[in-house]
């Protein structure tokens, strides 16, 4: 499950430096436009999971960006560009997954205390949400056919 390469469409591997002090622990490094490939608006974190029942995500944004970080512990993280799905484990602390727009993202089985971080393209807005699965789908296929009429003019 833990993949070299990203197959869905809006999304790859975003690689931070890491640099280990067996002393001192661990340190990874994220900056502005070396690492991260837009402007950071928005940071949150989750903790607290619950490793059996807890399931994250179950939407996708029209617009936003994000890359999500598993800081500690791990969790699988399923990506559907509404062609191709993918489920990778998220469990490198230094590496991070673009979740680009229209990107249907779920996150579940985590680990005992796992820390996800993410950072975000911009401030929060409901209206940027599709929630529902059958929507998503819907919203996807629109502008499938919209990129398509695009191309033929």
């Amino acid at each position: 499950m833990s993949e070299s390469r990203i197959l869905v469409r809006h999304s790859g591997f975003v690689n931070l430096k890491r640099i280990v002090d067996a002393r001192d622990g661990v340190l990874c490094i994220m900056e502005k436009d070396r690492d991260i490939p837009f402007e950071i608006k928005r940071v949150y974190y989750i903790t607290n999971l619950d490793c059996m029942a807890s399931l994250r995500g179950k939407h996708a944004h029209k617009k936003l960006q994000q890359i999500i970080f598993c800081i500690s512990g791990s969790f699988i993280l399923s990506l559907d560009d509404g062609v191709t799905k993918q489920d990778i484990y998220m469990h490198h602390d230094n590496q991070g997954v673009i979740l680009g727009p229209e990107l249907w993202h779920t996150m579940h089985d985590f680990s005992n205390g796992c820390v996800i971080l993410v950072a975000a393209s911009d401030y929060y807005d409901e209206s940027d949400y599709i929630r529902d699965y059958d929507q998503f789908l819907a919203y996807i296929r629109q502008k499938q056919q919209e990129v398509r009429h695009d191309t033929s003019m």
